[in-house]
């Protein structure tokens, strides 16, 4: 395996950027805690394992190289995420919401689910997975512990990053958890939760 640590520093820039598991653990983290956020956290991990242990035996190539395959993953994940914008827009109907109200609307839902459907559903994680961590293997060489070592090693970063994001959040809870501040920022999760639904939905499966 080559460049190690230039694979954990890419790692890095690749996981702050903003996407559909940060929409997600952001909304579950404003409306239910750090409880809420480290249970999405734990979906979400859960199944990037599923992508590692795709990517190391072999079956992500295959989804990736099958345009069906490629396209049933990207539409039900794109289906997926537009039904939880959707979901948080039309909470905003009620325009008087309280605490214990929030709290009652998302108590009977699965922030671990959530969080683990958002990414398992994501084709372009199998797409990155089978595209990135090649990049990191010498050609010919036995990729099965190489491909093991950087799935978990992403997997971890991507657990370290939400811990100390999802502290973040809470830290700032007093603020965020005002009705007006839940109200405009449901709305702006539930827009970008849309958005990237559709930006799923017209990806191209890679050749």
């Amino acid at each position: 395996m080559d460049n190690f640590y230039f694979f954990v520093l890419m790692c890095i820039l690749l996981i702050l950027l903003p996407g559909p598991d940060t929409a997600i653990a952001t909304r579950n983290t404003v409306t239910d805690g750090t409880k809420g956020g480290f249970k999405t956290m734990l979906g979400t991990c859960c199944a990037l394992l599923i992508h590692t242990s795709a990517a190391v035996f072999g079956l992500s190539a295959i989804i990736v190289k099958s345009a069906l395959l490629f396209s049933v993953f990207k539409y039900v994940g794109a289906v997926y995420l537009v039904y939880l914008g959707i979901k948080t827009l039309w909470g905003l109907k009620n325009t008087t919401v309280t605490e214990s109200s929030v709290k009652s609307r998302y108590e009977s839902h699965s922030c671990f689910k959530q969080g683990f459907l958002t990414n398992l559903l994501n084709p372009k994680v199998a797409v990155f997975f089978l595209t990135f961590l090649p990049q990191f293997v010498d050609p010919g060489n036995e990729t099965f512990l190489p491909f093991l070592i950087m799935g978990i090693t992403y997997t971890v970063l991507t657990a370290m990053w939400f811990i100390f994001y999802i502290y973040l959040l809470n830290q700032i809870s007093a603020f965020m958890k005002k009705p007006r501040t839940q109200a405009i920022f449901e709305g702006l999760t539930g827009a970008v939760l849309i958005g990237f639904g559709i930006k799923l939905a017209l990806e191209k499966a890679h050749n």
